[in-house]
């Protein structure tokens, strides 16, 4: 509430370990909580992140289950990271980003020991020369394709949004008639990565193709302290009201 916010999404990656703790909290504060997940799913060989809103009851049992699988692939690839960063002269063990990760480990944990350690000045950093798709140090893991993740999101009773389409590796709006033959509901316009003009473009491209809208954050704690939640970076992010409601309404 301090924030400023009184409608939270919570999509954290692969897991909605924190919407569960985070429940019984905004009941008590009177912040309404939104039900999410992000995917990493696969696209023509490149990765694509995938939101997951599900504004409606619980009812996801089997998506659930299918979500833990992804936990197990997520853990297997960070064996793999963490042995490919020791292989390039780093001292960087599972168990210490694991520490740092609690619930769920991904890169940014691997990141941050690798500031703690002195191997790099920053996160940026650290993704820059180690961790990012194009770095030395990257690992691959075994992720859905695109069609496959919007099928389990939208079976499970939820709306499918393209993650930060800024981000999208190659051209999101010459992706798009694909991504909706896949039965993408819905792409992610408000975003702290985005300038006003491609919140603009975004927004004509959910006009143009049919898709209802979603925005947030990116909100990552001190992984990214320059974002701040409910107002992304340095104040540039407002997601209208009226991007939750039509959420709602089918």
């Amino acid at each position: 509430m301090r924030a400023g916010v009184d409608v939270l999404g919570i999509t954290d990656h692969d897991t909605f370990s924190g919407y569960d703790q985070a429940a019984p909290l905004a009941r008590q504060s009177g912040v309404e909580l939104i039900r999410g997940i992000e995917l990493s799913t696969k696209l023509r060989g490149r990765s694509v992140h995938l939101l997951g809103y599900f504004p409606g009851k619980d009812g996801l049992a089997d998506f659930r289950e299918w979500v833990t699988g992804m936990q197990v692939t997520r853990r297997a690839r960070n064996e793999r990271l963490a042995a490919r960063l020791r292989e390039l002269g780093l001292d960087i063990r599972l168990e210490e980003a694991e520490a740092l990760g609690r619930g769920m480990t991904g890169r940014p944990h691997f990141a941050r020991l690798m500031v703690e350690k002195g191997y790099v000045a920053n996160i940026r950093q650290a993704f820059d020369e180690y961790l990012d798709e194009s770095a030395k140090g990257y690992v691959r893991r075994r992720e859905p394709r695109f069609a496959e993740g919007v099928r389990r999101i939208r079976a499970a009773g939820g709306i499918a949004s393209l993650a930060h389409p800024a981000r999208v590796d190659g051209d999101a709006a010459a992706l798009l008639p694909e991504l909706c033959a896949a039965g993408l509901d819905a792409i992610e316009a408000y975003h702290s990565d985005h300038a006003p003009r491609e919140t603009e473009l975004y927004l004509a491209l959910a006009r143009r193709h049919g898709l209802k809208v979603t925005g947030g954050s990116d909100f990552h704690g001190s992984f990214k302290p320059e974002v701040m939640l409910g107002t992304g970076y340095m104040g540039n992010l407002n997601v209208p009201r009226a991007v939750l409601d039509g959420l709602r309404n089918p």
